[in-house]
């Protein structure tokens, strides 16, 4: 089983009508801002997580943030998946972003045994610390490869500029 192809005939990440679908898409914007805030929220949360496994001191609050980052996560991703709808047609796995997506279902995994578990108290509070870490070590992969998709829209958009000056 290998990464989906993309449709012959399509350069990049988007075609020319998916590239005007998603700049005229309300969800962009959304998508950018929601991005932009569950970054700080994971930053915040992660200091937390940090500080009460190195003093054992705030476990409350660093559980109430991983439970905000973990409330702000399926948010981005249920508007992630209204955006994937209205630029490729589908709500999830679109071939240009099928990897993220996996991705994104490990990192809302975790989060939820994470809850899961505080609920249940399964898990002792380092354990729960250390399970938000690997929470917060996958979510960071799954920024990057955002980061990395968006930067290839951006170079797409840069050589597909160049090429209608250069014709």
């Amino acid at each position: 089983m290998g990464m989906p192809r993309q449709k012959s005939g399509r350069q990049g990440l988007y075609s020319a009508e998916q590239r005007l679908r998603r700049d005229s898409s309300k969800w962009t914007m959304v998508q950018g801002v929601l991005a932009a805030f569950q970054f700080l929220v994971f930053l915040v949360s992660l200091i937390l997580v940090l500080r009460t496994l190195a003093t054992g001191e705030g476990a409350f609050v660093a559980n109430l943030s991983v439970i905000f980052k973990t409330l702000v996560l399926f948010t981005i991703m249920v508007t992630g998946s209204l955006w994937e709808k209205e630029v490729f047609g589908q709500y999830l796995f679109a071939p240009a972003f099928f990897w993220e997506d996996v991705v994104s279902f490990v990192v809302i995994g975790l989060h939820t045994v994470y809850v899961a578990a505080l609920i249940t108290g399964a898990l002792s509070q380092t354990s729960l610390m250390l399970l938000a870490l690997a929470a917060y070590a996958t979510y960071a992969l799954n920024a990057f490869q955002f980061l990395w998709k968006l930067r290839q829209a951006r170079l797409q958009h840069s050589l597909t500029q160049s090429n209608e000056v250069s014709a």
